[in-house]
């Protein structure tokens, strides 16, 4: 199918022929039939495209800091390669839909294949949408008229903000299509509008609709016209729905308000208040979030899970709704609005003149044939599966652009198939590092004789499961971290692994990293599990907010599983023993069971303890990872990846290099295993042993007691003792 997208590093709007999705669990797939172009958004996206490094850089700031705070904990030139990764990614266009249902996820009982709906969806042939981003249109209403239920609907939760009341005067500062939606719904709330906009054509319709049109750059003073049409008094809300840089759209607002007057802000424009203009009229500002309330809540848009009728009467769905019923009633009407209709091959006679563009709304027609097909080929190839490993990759998000794909590519292994959800991703990193096929059905790199290795970098409660399947078709198998985050997933993990001699490599890193290779040399017998050591691991993670993924427990596994189980693996690589018990405190009165702000004490088979200190409260600017082990009168501290020291060993102190985890080492010892055969890289046991150990601190934190890792009990008094030499 095709699929509109954008080069961020380049500015280039592109066609692609990616792989149609695949219909998941409460979700529904839309054969398209309609888009709008939202020309004031997705021409804000091009423009900054198209400037130049430094350019995109003054106009995020913020970034920037960022930026310039891990260069300094982690380099140069880590840095830049993150920088650069972000800037390759595509972006899909588009968000006003309206097109065909052609299948729909299990859950989903309210929608039937051949309904007609209104969606979020992308500029694509092919869409799948969560349910609550779907709408189905009255058959009184246009796939024409349709398409701008999502666009109204943004214009709609700005009029249900300002709460407006019959007989109000209301201005709306910019008549862009969202503007002069926001202008027509007003007029159906009973307000008299004054619209404001520097573009003679906007104001024409503005007119024809029965709103007084002004343009402050025709000489008219805005501020005082209003005045003056109020009687003084000033204006009882101000929508502002313009795109500007400076801050004076603000001030204009606040100056033609009424005392105790409303501004809602719909667009993007400056917002360096001046607390005297709001002060002595006491004003009330309120910025409006898109659709409306659901808006970016995974559980509402990605789980389904809406809000009571009674508690929450206009979510985002619900102002879908509206939108189609006053569509169908003839209350609102978007026909005059249409400025061209282009079929999607000719894209670029809307994308090329964007920048100056005098549409108001751009529409995008389909073709009528359907293009459900999931793989697309992008090169021939072929491949030996017995004497050199074939890899399919199932996952295509940061981790896979940003470390794995460089890593493995500099090992020489064939790429052969990239599975990603939405298609696109896997597309166009197909595209980069020669890989021979995309698709959207991660079973076509279960079932293809070729590959021998499946490589998966999935969200987290994928991980398990999909490793059962690809040991059950006969791959060898490496899996982002975490392995599981359920103890049962686990358990049926270590019985299907014991029918079979196929590798299992879970992502821990770290070990393979020079620093860490160098440690284990210089610790010498005490390496060998026969001495005990202490040793302590601090990440300083950074905060994620509470509605991320990583914290839903059964999707991330929460942040402790997901990642603390890295340095569970180094101090047992460095141990050389095993873990037996493990105590966990998290920060918090009651702290939650994903809380992401921890300490875990682990005692090992060889009398060894390790502390975690996983910490998401701190300062960026500190370095993000710090190791320290303490041994025979002998310690070394590892900092960053980048700097390891010595005190008390003879003949080193030192040693630097450039932030290095040990993924390039771990890809390219993982091919030649493949390649070769031999002792896996990490025992099973191992890979085992650190899974149990983080679901057993889970089990801690709600007992408040040490857990006993292999049998998942209650220790306290602990009774597990060092071996007796």
């Amino acid at each position: 199918m095709k699929q509109l997208i954008l080069h961020l590093k380049t500015g280039n709007t592109l066609l692609e022929d990616v792989p149609a999705p695949q219909v998941r669990r409460g979700q529904v797939l839309i054969q398209t039939r309609k888009t709008l172009v939202s020309l004031g958004t997705e021409r804000m996206l091009v423009e900054f495209s198209r400037g130049s490094l430094i350019s995109k850089a003054r106009q995020q700031p913020d970034r920037v800091k960022q930026v310039l705070e891990k260069i300094r904990t982690d380099g140069l030139i880590p840095t830049l390669e993150t920088v650069f990764n972000k800037l390759d990614q595509p972006l899909p266009l588009g968000y006003c839909n309206v097109g065909q249902v052609v299948a729909v996820g299990e859950g989903v009982t309210d929608l039937a294949i051949g309904d007609r709906v209104a969606s979020n969806g992308h500029h694509a042939e092919v869409v799948c949408v969560p349910r609550n981003l779907v709408a189905r249109v009255p058959d009184g209403v246009s796939d024409d008229e349709a398409v701008f239920t999502v666009i109204g609907s943004i214009g709609l939760q700005g009029v249900r903000l300002l709460n407006p009341t019959l007989g109000e005067t209301v201005v709306v500062v910019g008549l862009g299509l969202i503007g002069l939606l926001t202008v027509e719904l007003l007029r159906l709330n009973g307000c008299r509008v004054i619209g404001l906009d520097v573009d003679e054509r906007k104001l024409e319709l503005a007119r024809n609709r029965g709103v007084i049109a002004l343009n402050p750059a025709g000489g008219t003073d805005p501020v005082k016209a209003v005045l003056a049409l109020t009687q003084g008094v000033g204006a009882d809300g101000v929508v502002i729905t313009a795109s500007a840089k400076s801050d004076e759209l603000i001030s204009q607002a606040a100056r033609m308000s009424r005392k105790r007057g409303r501004i809602v802000l719909v667009g993007v424009i400056g917002l360096n208040l001046s607390r005297a203009e709001f002060y002595e009229k006491e004003l009330t500002f309120q910025v409006s979030c898109s659709y409306g309330p659901g808006r970016y809540d995974e559980s509402y848009e990605q789980q389904g899970s809406d809000y009571p009728l009674p508690f929450v009467r206009w979510t985002q769905n619900r102002n879908f709704q509206t939108i189609l019923q006053l569509l169908e009633s003839g209350q609102l009407n978007v026909k005059p609005l249409i400025t061209e209709v282009v079929p999607l091959g000719n894209f670029e006679r809307i994308y090329n003149t964007i920048s100056h563009s005098a549409s108001i709304a751009s529409l995008l027609s389909y073709p009528e044939q359907l293009n459900l097909k999931p793989v697309v080929q992008l090169r021939e190839g072929r491949y030996e599966g017995v004497s050199k490993p074939v890899i399919g990759l199932i996952g295509a998000g940061n981790f896979t652009s940003a470390v794995l794909l460089p890593a493995l590519k500099e090992t020489g292994v064939q790429l052969k198939t990239i599975a990603s959800a939405n298609g696109l991703n896997g597309t166009l990193l197909a595209k980069k590092y020669g890989i021979a096929l995309s698709t959207t059905d991660y079973r076509e790199v279960l079932t293809d004789p070729d590959i021998n290795l499946v490589v998966i970098t999935t969200r987290h409660q994928q991980h398990a499961r999909m490793t059962r399947e690809a040991l059950l078709a006969g791959k060898h198998v490496f899996v982002e971290k975490p392995l599981a985050i359920y103890e049962d997933e686990l358990e049926q993990l270590v019985e299907i692994h014991q029918q079979t001699e196929k590798t299992v490599l879970v992502g821990f890193n770290r070990r393979f990293s020079p620093h860490a290779q160098k440690m284990k040399t210089l610790l010498g017998g005490a390496a060998s599990g026969d001495v005990p050591m202490n040793i302590i691991a601090t990440m300083n993670a950074g905060f994620i907010p509470a509605n991320s993924w990583v914290h839903d427990r059964a999707v991330g596994g929460g942040r402790i599983p997901g990642e603390a189980c890295h340095y569970v693996d180094l101090i047992t690589f460095l141990t050389g023993s095993r873990v037996v018990a493990v105590c966990m405190n998290a920060m918090g009165r009651q702290p939650a069971e994903t809380g992401d702000s921890a300490s875990l004490l682990l005692r090992y088979e060889n009398g060894s303890t390790g502390v975690i200190n996983y910490f998401a409260n701190g300062s960026k600017a500190y370095a993000k990872e710090r190791f320290e082990v303490y041994s025979q009168e002998r310690t070394l501290v590892l900092d960053n990846f980048r700097t390891l020291k010595g005190y008390g060993f003879k003949g080193f102190s030192d040693w630097s290099t450039r932030q290095d985890k040990g993924h390039k080492a771990q890809f390219q010892r993982l091919v030649e295993q493949v390649r070769t055969g031999g002792e896996p890289l990490i025992p099973f046991e191992e890979l085992v042993n650190t899974t149990r150990t983080l679901l057993a601190a889970l089990q801690s934190l709600k007992t408040r007691r040490w857990v006993d890792v292999a049998a998942g009990i209650d220790v306290t008094p602990l009774t597990v003792h060092a071996p007796t030499v």
